[in-house]
């Protein structure tokens, strides 16, 4: 098998059994479906008709219906989405002058990347690893960006590393110049190009096309990977998010929605439906939801900072009898119920095994860490974003979520300068003609656009 065919998500029988799970968590019939899966994984990776037997699996598994007793209702067309949400309200009335607008706008970006900057050098670290080490080097809870520098037992203890496996220098704050480049930025820009392309009627197809021309493959991951080559092969959108797509819940299509809700204040199904026509392209079911989640709950900062009823406001774009739903409604229910944050992250744990790839970067449980982080940190940018990255699973995507909708909350300028003076007020991307962006311009880009509405 030649090393393309190797990399990661670009062939179907590696990551098979991740089916079997996803179709459990539908509520489909997954009978005879473990062995199956089984047989074809234990096929030599050199014979042909392992990846014939995986692809059509994944054709049939997409045609099980789902059990007549599943207790949840998940559509995924914009339309039944609309109609299962809970009663509104979907828009709130905004007034703000252009400098408070652009300020909360910096905010966001400057937060996004800080909460992106912080939990990266970390990301697949358990949260034993994670939070041993930072009570090691006094960071705990995290209240600062990480360092490699440190005396020798420590960097052996945990094994730091100062490049990652391709050479690339892992983003400690010792090792960065701006914002890093990494996909929670990348799709932030990527959504900044279409809109500035095609306007607030963009379509899923002008999402693809942009994807296509200006992103590598390989700067993908996962859903977005199998999307990708979807698209590649003429599968339009929605098409693209299911055919073989065994990632199509996880958290890819939650990381791509916060700039739909920068330029869409107060207006929360505007912003969760310019969600959706992103997400679509690669997502179905809890996949969009989190997405129009994170979207609406930007859209609903502009209109107060009471972190719960922003969290609720989210919560009217989606599907009230959704998985997602349940489960942040559930970590409401902590915090009434008067658990800590560290007791709220150990129940998340419970339900959810971070050494499960699955689990690790599956929508629902980041969303949960998500709500954690903004409850608990009241507001604060750093209290937030560090309870975010503490609860390990998927912490830069986490980070940045938190970061985004905390930082729109202050504005830039309420921003403490510890986390936004390493910034140095520049991003670095993998996107065609954002190699090296200033932050403050790209807030500049995004204010225009609302203004345009």
């Amino acid at each position: 098998m030649n090393r393309l065919a190797k990399a990661l998500w670009l062939r179907y029988a590696p990551d098979l059994h991740f089916e079997l799970q996803q179709c459990r968590d539908e509520g489909k019939d997954v009978r005879g479906l473990a062995e199956r899966i089984a047989a074809i994984q234990s096929m030599s990776e050199h014979d042909p008709q392992r990846e014939l037997q995986a692809a059509q699996l994944l054709d049939e598994t997409a045609s099980l219906p789902v059990r007549d007793d599943f207790p949840y209702h998940e559509p995924s067309d914009l339309p039944a989405i609309q109609a299962a949400r809970p009663p509104g309200p979907h828009r709130l009335p905004v007034a703000l002058d252009d400098s408070v607008l652009f300020d909360k706008i910096y905010g966001a970006w400057l937060g996004r990347c800080a909460g992106c900057l912080l939990g990266k050098p970390v990301e697949g670290w358990p949260r034993r690893r994670l939070v041993d080490f930072n009570r090691a080097i006094g960071n705990y809870p995290i209240r600062a960006y990480m360092s490699s520098q440190h005396p020798q037992e420590i960097r052996q203890r945990f094994d730091l590393q100062d490049t990652w496996w391709d050479g690339e220098p892992v983003p400690w704050i010792n090792n960065v110049a701006g914002a890093p480049a990494d996909d929670d930025t990348n799709y932030t820009l990527i959504a900044l190009k279409v809109l500035e392309r095609y306007g607030h009627e963009f379509t899923p197809l002008d999402v693809a096309s942009t994807w296509l021309e200006s992103l590598p493959i390989l700067q993908t991951y996962t859903a977005e990977r199998v999307a990708y080559r979807n698209l590649s092969m003429l599968i339009p959108p929605p098409a693209s998010a299911v055919h073989r797509n065994v990632y199509r819940e996880w958290i890819g299509a939650q990381i791509r929605g916060d700039l739909y809700g920068y330029i869409n204040p107060g207006q929360m199904e505007a912003a969760a439906s310019m969600a959706w026509r992103d997400a679509s392209l690669s997502h179905i079911k809890n996949g969009i939801y989190g997405a129009m989640w994170v979207a609406a709950m930007l859209a609903a900062a502009y209109t107060t900072t009471d972190i719960p009823t922003i969290i609720r406001l989210g919560l009217g774009e989606i599907p009230a009898q959704s998985r997602l739903a349940a489960a942040i409604k559930q970590v409401l229910h902590w915090r009434e119920a008067g658990l800590t944050w560290e007791q709220a992250l150990d129940c998340v744990h419970e339900q959810w095994d971070e050494t499960n790839p699955y689990h690790w970067c599956h929508v629902i449980p980041n969303a949960m860490i998500v709500t954690i982080g903004l409850l608990y940190g009241e507001g604060d940018l750093g209290r937030s974003i560090g309870i975010a990255v503490s609860g390990a699973f998927d912490t830069d995507c986490n980070g940045a979520t938190v970061g985004s909708i905390v930082g729109l909350l202050r504005g830039a300028k309420a921003l403490p300068e510890k986390w936004t003076a390493p910034l140095a007020d520049l991003l670095h991307s993998h996107v065609l003609g954002f190699a090296k962006t200033p932050i403050s311009e790209l807030a500049q880009r995004t204010t225009r656009l609302v203004r345009l509405r």
